[in-house]
């Protein structure tokens, strides 16, 4: 009932198509959501969100760094064409703080359900310059990270992965651009006694930004710690 006159007062619309929504339904109506475009990449350790990662970890490691094949997951395919996209667009650039706890919730859930995910015991966010962060209010990252960390029984760590200097978007830049942009600009501020960190993003699109926290994680914590990454969303190759 109190739903009931919510909705009455204040109409809630669906992220995808904007339709309004019933009292029943979260974030989407029954017709979106039952077209969501989800990727099931957490389903096998080997899938084409985790190759595409690897190939970038393999590009930009040094000769004699020796990785193992790193696990990857998404909960959404994203494309420009598709009004699925408003879901990422949602947390990243409209503040719809909690449309992002509530599909970060279903990928948590989506990753605990996964053998190769339930020993994860730390999820760290990919941390935002604080110039950055000030003017959005918030980091879109963190928002998907806490809930996947509720979701797995892990510890949020936003302490340890640092960001040392502010890049441009890598949105207006291409593949080998990304790469060059995000070099060193993250650093590990401590280390920790971790099993298997998660790294989270809200969009996986060439791997640059995260395969630059993985190799900078990777360095500080050694090769006795695993190290995996998830997002929200990853743009179809």
């Amino acid at each position: 009932m109190i739903r009931e006159l919510t909705d009455l007062l204040l109409p809630r619309e669906c992220i995808v198509c904007g339709r309004q929504l019933g009292a029943r339904e979260e974030q989407l109506c029954i017709w979106c959501a039952a077209d969501l475009p989800l990727t099931y990449t957490w389903e096998q350790p080997h899938n084409i969100m985790a190759n595409r990662f690897n190939e970038t970890l393999e590009r930009i490691r040094a000769p004699d760094e020796n990785m193992e094949y790193a696990f990857a997951a998404s909960l959404l395919f994203y494309h420009a064409e598709n009004p699925y996209k408003r879901i990422p667009q949602a947390l990243k650039y409209d503040g719809n703080i909690s449309a992002g706890r509530w599909f970060a919730s279903l990928l948590g859930a989506s990753l605990a359900k996964a053998g190769h995910f339930q020993n994860v015991d730390t999820v760290i966010p990919v941390p935002l310059h604080w110039r950055r962060k000030f003017g959005r209010g918030y980091n879109q990252a963190e928002v998907i990270a806490r809930e996947i960390a509720k979701a797995l029984g892990a510890n949020l760590r936003t302490d340890i992965l640092k960001r040392g200097r502010r890049t441009k978007s890598q949105t207006v830049l291409n593949a080998e651009e990304r790469l060059v942009n995000i070099s060193g600009a993250f650093r590990v501020s401590h280390s920790i006694p971790a099993r298997h960190v998660l790294i989270v993003d809200d969009t996986f699109t060439t791997g640059a930004t995260l395969s630059e926290c993985w190799i900078t994680l990777r360095r500080a914590l050694g090769p006795s710690v695993r190290i995996s990454v998830a997002t929200l969303a990853m743009v179809e190759a």
